[in-house]
């Protein structure tokens, strides 16, 4: 098991912390919870840099290592880090829950070294035909965002016979 966690920051008192588990070379499991967001739709995403020094802009363009138009998290043609939309309560908080193939926390693309953000608008999968459609879901400007702080690597210990 391999498991890390981003602290996210930002404008207006948003705030969150978002963990990523992966068992093996399955899946990544994301959990967590980000507030002060208004009700609705927010673009969720694994940007390229985890570099925060000028603010969340720094973070750069969605993780994208097969160079692909951005999509659903369902969608065959999608950037990696295209995880769709938080859904924020009318208390402003969203409850993170989702599981994706392709964010792995080890490997050649590895979403360690990254940021997770989350938008001010809804993303629209790709399918808007906004001119920002297909880069960035046109979800708006980035109200929150945070690096990966660390990186645990969990070991059972064998047996003793």
């Amino acid at each position: 098991m391999v498991k890390a966690v981003a602290l996210l920051s930002g404008t207006e008192n948003v705030k969150g912390v978002i963990y990523f588990s992966q068992e093996g070379d399955g899946p990544t499991h994301v959990t967590g919870k980000v507030s002060g967001l208004k009700p609705g739709l927010h673009g969720f995403h694994i940007h390229q840099h985890g570099d925060t020094t000028s603010g969340c802009m720094s973070t750069g363009p969605h993780f994208n290592p097969s160079g692909k138009t951005h999509g659903a998290p369902v969608d065959e043609e999608r950037h990696a880090g295209d995880l769709g939309n938080a859904v924020a309560s009318e208390d402003g908080v969203a409850e993170i829950d989702l599981t994706d193939s392709q964010i792995p926390l080890t490997g050649v693309n590895s979403i360690l070294g990254r940021a997770v953000v989350v938008h001010a608008d809804p993303d629209d999968l790709g399918k808007g035909g906004h001119e920002l459609s297909k880069t960035t879901g046109n979800a708006g400007g980035r109200l929150a965002c945070g690096e990966f702080m660390f990186l645990l690597l969990e070991f059972t210990a064998p047996k003793s016979g």
